[in-house]
């Protein structure tokens, strides 16, 4: 992989990460936690303890998944700045590129990302 794709990926990872914090802050209406909007919006009255919980549990996933998705971006910008981006970070090949065209933040190649979700089924 050249320096120009590089920082192609660079540009988009960045520009990733920056559209995933606006996101995070919007969607928590700025340092508010995911549980306070939760309560917030489905802590009315009428709401059955069941039904909060259940909003509770979804906002709590979703900020779980943000987090992994913000943790993945960051560890590929460390992978570019040390030099290992598109290397597959368990076997050591290129990572083909057209996944990091799909996906730059991907760590591994397609085979070793098969293993790991046949070895941790969803």
């Amino acid at each position: 992989m050249n320096k120009q794709q590089i920082s192609a990926h660079q540009q988009q990872l960045a520009e990733m990460r920056a559209a995933l914090l606006a996101q995070i802050a919007e969607q928590r209406g700025g340092v508010v936690g995911r549980a306070e909007v939760a309560a917030e919006h489905f802590g009315h009255p009428e709401d059955s303890g069941a039904q909060l919980a259940t909003e509770r549990e979804l906002e709590f996933a979703l900020g779980e998944r943000e987090m992994a998705e913000l943790a993945a971006i960051d560890a590929a910008l460390a992978r570019i700045q040390s030099g290992t981006y598109g290397e597959c970070t368990d076997c050591g090949t290129h990572i083909a590129p057209a996944r990091l065209q799909a996906t730059p933040e991907a760590p591994r190649c397609i085979h070793c990302q098969e293993k790991v979700e046949h070895s941790h089924p969803v």
